[in-house]
């Protein structure tokens, strides 16, 4: 049986190597999920994303890292312990909406995730993996009053777990 444990996240902001900081912080938390690895970048106005299935050396090559720019990144390393092992759950989640782009990384279980995906399928939202923070991502993207953090807050109020 292959070595399971729980997701790695990693974060870095504001630095100009951000994406190798990331790479090096997931090669770290491999032993917490080795089905797949993701990095997000931020670059000025712009998201750049990589994710694939598999350990990170094999998911991130020199060639993929030169296509990830940015001050600013997270990645992420998956076990799953709710949706398929797919690349449709891998994360980074990146996706677009009446904002912007949001790109979002997650370790954990929504408790009361179907729930609330059958309340966001029934109000006109499409999923593209069968993750808890996909459940997220469109919950913060549903949300509408004051700054991203209040939108984030009120989204994950709405989560239990």
């Amino acid at each position: 049986m292959p070595m399971r444990d729980e997701c790695g996240v990693m974060g870095v902001w504001n630095h100009p190597e951000a994406p190798t900081m990331t790479y090096l912080g997931l090669y770290s938390l491999q032993h917490r999920g080795q089905e797949s690895a993701g990095i997000c970048t931020a670059h000025e106005d712009s998201l750049y994303c990589h994710i694939g299935m598999g350990l990170v050396p094999d998911v991130f090559g020199e060639e993929v890292m030169a296509k990830l720019p940015g001050e600013r990144a997270i990645g992420h390393v998956r076990y799953s312990t709710t949706g398929s092992s797919q690349i449709c759950n891998a994360q980074p989640f990146v996706r677009n909406y009446a904002k912007g782009q949001i790109s979002f990384a997650f370790n954990g279980n929504v408790v009361n995730a179907q729930e609330l995906r059958f309340a966001l399928e029934q109000a006109g939202s499409i999923f593209q993996g069968t993750s808890d923070g996909e459940v997220i991502v469109h919950l913060i993207a549903r949300e509408t009053q004051g700054e991203f953090a209040d939108r984030v807050a009120s989204a994950l109020n709405k989560c239990k777990g």
